[in-house]
């Protein structure tokens, strides 16, 4: 049974704020593991508590920010760039939803992302590289693309997944040099049984947390692409603009300058190339032509 556009964006509203809750209980788990590590008591368990609250009230209102200034994202002067903010005007009206801020990124490869919490406060950024190789056509096929993300609420799932994988790759490298120099003054209170156990315990947290949120940061993105691609085709009334632009970006082989693992995901194409199918960010991009030019619209 399919589902409507207005089911889907619920669920994807719901879906974010479960991973949100989810990924705080293993942030909660990995730092435990470093207090337990540093002798940090009490008093440690109640930093970590606030400072995981504190990051999620920062990450649900400052995501895109951090998103944007992650990749050296730049607003997008309107004298300059008077074509793009045309055409992500006219796209945003197509599609109902009010124009988003509108961001460079100073990179040769042809790419962009949405970001954002909800389509009141959304922004798209494309690489300078996108728009000196696209045509008016296959450029509004892209910002439809992405006004898709906007409008279908993927941007604020897909930018709290990175920016929570972002930390969870963080406290591993902690947690691991905390391994690799010793973890001296932690005092022998525990038996030599129990602090195996929670060292054994802090050791997987910190080896598969990142590796799942990996293979969900996958999952959700493969499955909205494809989603995004026909709502825009649909919203330009024209599946051949975007179908081109991929063509032209999927001939690109040079990795992204800027992009990192944690907001691979955002954009429009895989920024590193190919990579194992377990952990691509995107499906094919010959699949996904295909699928636009089957297209009816």
């Amino acid at each position: 049974m399919k589902k409507t556009l207005y089911e889907l964006k619920s669920e994807n509203i719901r879906n974010t704020y479960l991973f949100i809750v989810v990924f705080s209980l293993i942030l909660f788990a990995v730092g435990y593991f470093l207090v337990y590590a540093f002798n940090w008591g009490t008093t440690g368990i109640v930093f970590l508590s606030i400072f995981i609250i504190g990051y999620n009230l920062v990450l649900y209102n400052y995501s895109d920010r951090i998103a944007l200034a992650s990749v050296h994202a730049v607003p997008a002067d309107l004298n300059e760039f008077q074509v793009l903010h045309n055409v992500v005007e006219e796209v945003a009206l197509a599609a109902g939803v009010p124009k988003p801020k509108v961001y460079i990124m100073n990179e040769s490869a042809p790419n962009a992302f949405a970001t954002g919490k909800n389509p009141q406060n959304a922004s798209v950024c494309v690489t300078t590289g996108l728009l000196s190789m696209m045509n008016r056509e296959e450029l509004q096929g892209v910002i439809a693309h992405e006004m898709s993300h906007i409008k279908n609420y993927d941007i604020l799932l897909m930018t709290v997944v990175g920016i929570i994988g972002g930390l969870i790759v963080l406290l591993r490298d902690v947690a691991f040099r905390s391994m690799w120099f010793g973890v001296g003054g932690r005092k022998r209170r525990d038996s030599e049984g129990g602090g195996n156990f929670m060292f054994i315990i802090g050791l997987v947290l910190a080896i598969i947390a990142p590796i799942i949120v990996v293979l969900i940061r996958a999952a959700v993105s493969r499955q909205r692409e494809y989603l995004a691609d026909a709502t825009g085709a649909y919203t330009v009334r024209n599946p051949y603009g975007l179908a081109s632009a991929l063509k032209k970006i999927g001939s690109y082989q040079k990795p992204m300058q800027y992009a990192t693992d944690a907001t691979a995901h955002m954009f429009i194409s895989n920024p590193f190339g190919n990579v194992e199918k377990a952990f691509a960010t995107h499906p094919p991009i010959e699949e996904r032509v295909k699928r636009l030019l089957a297209l009816t619209v």
